[in-house]
This record gives structure tokens, C-alpha cells and sequence, in this order.
């Protein structure tokens, strides 16, 4: 059996003396194992690195064995990626959350939104957005997605300012109202591409609605906590985020 694939490293484990078992991100594979003889050598130790983006070429005896890799480095991210909490607990953060997905799985969107993703962590503005829709695509492709097109209770596909944390679907600001306590709130722009994430409270609403639904339907349901790099990677991407200016005496608008 062989195949070939372009891949994200998501981390090793030592086998062995010199080799290690990798596992990759690939495009058309899914998250897959491999051994990488010498792979703890200092040639391949830096392409050996979570971030890095690679070619493999895979080959087994049967389609069910490990298996051993070819790697060759494609792009060498992994250096910048630890220059920053973001880069660092980011890569940490989605890695965690792939290891959710079936191995062997094939998730070619994920896989490309893994890189973009990657490639954008230095970008504070972009970064936490980006992961947020990281995490709903997950949550999707785990057959756990949220509705958010269209009102739940009314049909309307404008206004939509609330998610009920029941059902995963969008409610309109009026047919919300009542329940406002209750419900979770749903960031402006994860419903229209033209609205940016523009401050940290936004960004935590997002953090706040993905990570319920998370915990719900996967952490929970496999007796498993969050990973702590997500909680690294939210404080992180939350820090670097403009921070709402605080109403006080001074900034209040009087009252006529």
C-alpha cells in the first residue's frame, strides 16, 4: 500500500532509539500515524515540528498497519508559530480539537482551514474569528453543527442576535426577548461576512457559544475536559483584542 498527501504535523511520540510515530493533518487521509525512521535526527527534527506543513508519502504492507512516512518539509511555520502565546496555544488548540475526528477520517475542509488558520495567527484581529469558525466547522463534521440562517421561531434571517443552547438554532432579537437570560448570544459576524469581530467582547460571546456547545455535545458526552490550550488560546487571543471602553462619570453621555 502507498499513497501521497500534503499534511499539517499535529505531534510525535518517540519510537525506539532514533524514530518517531508522527501524527499528520493530511488533506485526503484525515488525521493518520506513521512511523518516521531517524526521525528524531537533527535533519528532521526542525520539519518534525506541530504547524509544519509537509509532504508524506506513506507506506504499509496492509492498509490497516502503521505504516512508515517519507516527509518532506513544505512550509516551515512552526518557528514563527512559538514566537507568540497566539501561534503557540493556537496550533495546540485545534490540534486537540482534530484528535476529536475518527482517525483516518477524510476532512479536506479542515484541513485547509487548519492551515489558513495557522497562517493567520499572527494577525490578533483575524486570529480568534478565524478559530471560532474553526470550532463551529468541528462541531459540524462531528454531526454536532449549529443552524444560524434562519430564526428558529419565526423563520426571519435578519436580526438574528441570540443561539438557544436547546436546540443550536438562531432566534431573532424579537422572538428572543423574552427569553434573553436563557440564551446564548451570537456574535454579529458569524452570520454576516461584512461584520468583523472588532472587540474582546465580541470575541468572548463567539468563545462562549462554541465552547458550550463543545462541552455539551463532546467533552461531556466523552468524559473528557477541555483541553487547556484552548483557555490558554482564548486568554491569549482575547488579550490582544481592542477592549470595550468601560461606561464611567467621566465618558457617560448626559441625559437630557
Amino acid at each position: 500500500m502507498e499513497w501521497r498527501d500534503e499534511g499539517i504535523i499535529l505531534g510525535l511520540r518517540k519510537h525506539g532509539e532514533t524514530s518517531v510515530i508522527a501524527e499528520v493533518m493530511t488533506h485526503a487521509h484525515g488525521r493518520h500515524m506513521g512511523i518516521v525512521r531517524g526521525g528524531r535526527s537533527k535533519r528532521l527534527q526542525p520539519v518534525l515540528q506541530p504547524g509544519n506543513s509537509v509532504d508524506l508519502v506513506w507506506r504499509a504492507r496492509l492498509d490497516e498497519h502503521l505504516g512508515q512516512y517519507q516527509v518532506e518539509l513544505l512550509n516551515g511555520r512552526a518557528g514563527h508559530l512559538m514566537q507568540s502565546a497566539i501561534g503557540l496555544h493556537g496550533v495546540q488548540a485545534m490540534a486537540a480539537l482534530l484528535r476529536l475526528l475518527p482517525e483516518r477520517d477524510s476532512h479536506p475542509r479542515l484541513h485547509d482551514a487548519f492551515a489558513i488558520i495557522l497562517d493567520s495567527l499572527d494577525t490578533p484581529a483575524q486570529a480568534g474569528a478565524l478559530y471560532v469558525r474553526f470550532e463551529l466547522a468541528i462541531l459540524e463534521d462531528l454531526g454536532f453543527g449549529l443552524d444560524l440562517s434562519a430564526c428558529a421561531a419565526t423563520g426571519i434571517r435578519t436580526d438574528l442576535v441570540y443561539v438557544s443552547p436547546k436546540t443550536g438554532r438562531a432566534v431573532s432579537a424579537g422572538a428572543g426577548a423574552p427569553w434573553a437570560g436563557r440564551l446564548l448570544a451570537l456574535p454579529a459576524f458569524l452570520t454576516d461576512r461584512d461584520v468583523a469581530c472588532s472587540d474582546a467582547d465580541m470575541l468572548s460571546e463567539a468563545f462562549r457559544l462554541t465552547g458550550y456547545f463543545l462541552t455539551r455535545h463532546v467533552f461531556e458526552a466523552r468524559g473528557i475536559d477541555a483541553p487547556i490550550s484552548r483557555e490558554s488560546f482564548c486568554t491569549a487571543a482575547l488579550k490582544a483584542m481592542p477592549q470595550t471602553e468601560p461606561v464611567t462619570a467621566r465618558n457617560k453621555e448626559p441625559v437630557s
